[in-house]
């Protein structure tokens, strides 16, 4: 069952990141690769390969959390690439930060649009 879980998982974010999730696990090799493992087989073979939410929808719940930490660009980045590649707009992402202001603070949507921006102009969008 391990490896169902790990190749769902694969197949997920694949799917759902493309090349991008997969420079990350690989980033985790040197150091963590149990860390990049877990991510595989519990984010996304487990969470992300759940019923109920689209993976556009996901990618919103995402975002609209990583904007509301304030704090995790790099992997608001990683999410912002991905909403594009699942069908997100760029005015459903930017309304979804602009929503964060009011319950995270505009420093934290601030910080949101800034990484929006510089991938928006990374994929041309």
């Amino acid at each position: 069952m391990e490896n169902t879980i790990y190749e769902r998982g694969v197949s997920r974010l694949k799917e759902v990141d493309s090349v991008a999730g997969e420079r990350v696990i690989a980033s985790l090799a040197d150091i963590s690769p149990d860390f990049g493992r877990y991510i595989i087989e519990f984010g996304f073979g487990e969470i992300y390969s759940r019923p109920g939410l689209t993976l556009q929808q996901r990618e919103l719940a995402t975002i609209a959390a990583l904007t509301a930490l304030g704090n995790a660009q790099p992997q608001l980045k990683v999410h912002l690439a991905a909403a594009l590649n699942v069908g997100l707009t760029r005015t459903e992402i930017v309304e979804t930060m602009i929503q964060m202001a009011v319950y995270a603070g505009f420093p934290a949507a601030l910080n949101g649009l800034f990484a929006a921006k510089e991938v928006f102009a990374e994929h041309g969008v």
